[in-house]
């Protein structure tokens, strides 16, 4: 990293951490990604065992309470944050890779080719995203594991990467350092590896962050239709639906991953909008 670079990411670190609601977030979700994947090596009990506390509100042993078997809630909603936000990265993986190359391709190149790239995906954005997710997710139901879901989410997601990549690299494409880069011999590829995907970067980055909050939001909406992970697994959106008749009865089954899943999703948004504002060169005022 050369001095230039290094100034960039300081510059870019200093106005991130200037945003104090982005910072909070960032710290919050820190916290929730350490309860989901260190948690359950530290408590004392599985998502899948059977206590003998039944229907048991939240207290000292069970400080989300238990359900009508005997599973304790603390547990399963351990298990089940860890699981969703492993789809949510798997879905940003996917649809911010593929649609990154897909929009610096279509940037680049331009005219017809420019032209069919986006109208399919345009095609794809007038898709209801949960529906069809839903109608594809539903084929494997009973047998589909989690990866499967992101594949299927991901899959739906890059056209939104893609126009935003698109719209970046058909700004960048006009600049000396690219023409630069042709008088030197460097081919497409070259070009948009090693020029426009880095100069892009920051784009790429608010866009990925928003793609988990997608993600999150995407895996709850399948495993509330039943369509999404399966018992005997869990995740976020499952206990939400299976617990969803007993939120007047025992409402602690049904309001703990519900709080889970709007503190994810909006600690996410607000990590992606200081990320846009630290990338953002005309940025200047503090954010709060």
């Amino acid at each position: 990293m050369n001095n230039v670079e290094r100034t960039q990411t300081q510059l870019v670190l200093r106005r991130f951490f200037r945003h104090r609601a982005a910072v909070t977030s960032l710290i919050l979700l820190v916290l929730v990604t350490l309860f989901a994947f260190a948690g359950p090596l530290l408590w004392r009990y599985s998502y899948t065992d059977i206590t003998d506390d039944l229907s048991l509100p939240p207290s000292p042993g069970h400080p989300f309470g238990t359900d009508l078997i005997g599973h304790d809630t603390f547990a399963q909603v351990m298990r089940g944050t860890q699981q969703s936000i492993k789809i949510a990265l798997a879905i940003a993986l996917i649809g911010t890779v593929f649609g990154t190359l897909w929009g610096a391709i279509a940037g680049l190149y331009r005219g017809k080719l420019d032209f069919l790239m986006m109208r399919l995906v345009d095609i794809v954005l007038t898709l209801p995203l949960i529906a069809v997710a839903a109608a594809v997710a539903a084929q494997g139901v009973g047998q589909s594991q989690w990866w499967a879901i992101a594949v299927v989410l991901g899959a739906l997601t890059w056209p939104y990467v893609s126009r935003v990549v698109r719209s970046v690299v058909l700004s960048l494409r006009e600049q000396e350092f690219i023409e630069a880069a042709r008088a030197l011999g460097a081919g497409n590829v070259r070009i948009i590896l090693r020029h426009l995907l880095p100069n892009a970067l920051g784009a790429i980055i608010v866009s990925a962050t928003l793609a988990i909050a997608t993600g999150i939001l995407g895996e709850a909406a399948l495993s509330f239709l039943g369509v999404g992970v399966q018992a005997p697994d869990t995740s976020l959106g499952l206990l939400v639906s299976i617990n969803k008749d007993a939120v007047n009865t025992r409402p602690w089954l049904f309001y703990f991953p519900g709080l889970f899943i709007i503190a994810i999703a909006l600690t996410i948004n607000f990590i992606g909008d200081g990320l846009r504002d630290a990338f953002d060169p005309k940025q200047t005022r503090v954010r709060r």
